[in-house]
């Protein structure tokens, strides 16, 4: 299943950015985000609770962010185990534009879930994952928001007055991969299903996004 979706971001686009690429701001937007850290060789690992229906679990993934093209987007792709609940791998190409009032952050899913989580029915995933994606956009984009607003303050030559800017933001081209913890066996494979980008972002961290997203929501 493939899914798409934009949200504009008060924020200007490097900002943004930065922000889909600082684990502090990701892990306070992502629902149910227990821990989130950066391992060697690039990787993050996260653990995420998270509850669709009457299916809570507590997953521990990875994801993998590729095709780097700092502001602009990139591509996110993970997979994650929660036990008995059941398991979910995807990815999410992530793009940012610059747009009248800040940037604006637009996604294409696809995702796959199995396990208990697959037999839940899909107006209620649909209604989750919305719920989801649009807590973590409400936060993320807080944060994001604030991040460009803050100042700094600069002192020209021959004493002139120190003139507030905004803060200088520098994109991060970090790459991360989260791997499930343990493998996934073929048969189980077998009985993917497809999730929306709210309950995506929320098991397997992205959004990074998102934020990304996102998005990550991700």
């Amino acid at each position: 299943m493939e899914m798409t979706g934009e949200y504009l971001i008060a924020a200007p686009r490097p900002a943004v950015w930065a922000a889909l690429n600082d684990l502090n701001i990701l892990k306070a937007a992502i629902p149910g985000c227990q821990s989130m850290a950066a391992l060697p060789d690039n990787q993050i690992e996260a653990v995420v609770t998270a509850t669709v229906g009457p299916v809570k679990a507590t997953f521990k993934g990875v994801v993998t962010l590729s095709d780097l093209d700092p502001p602009n987007g990139y591509t996110i792709r993970g997979e994650g185990k929660g036990g008995v609940a059941g398991f979910a791998r995807g990815g999410a190409v992530v793009r940012l534009a610059d747009a009248p009032g800040g940037t604006l952050l637009s996604y294409k899913v696809d995702a796959a879930v199995g396990g208990k989580l697959a037999q839940i029915g899909s107006r209620l995933i649909d209604s989750t994952a919305k719920k989801l994606a649009d807590e973590f956009f409400a936060k993320f984009g807080a944060e994001a928001a604030g991040r460009s607003a803050a100042p700094s303050v600069t002192v020209a030559p021959q004493a002139a007055a120190p003139t507030p800017s905004q803060a200088a933001v520098t994109p991060q081209a970090a790459s991360a991969t989260v791997k499930a913890d343990g493998a996934i066996s073929r048969d189980a494979l077998a009985d993917f299903k497809p999730i929306g980008f709210g309950t995506w972002m929320a098991v397997l961290v992205a959004l990074a996004a998102l934020v990304g997203i996102i998005l990550v929501v991700w």
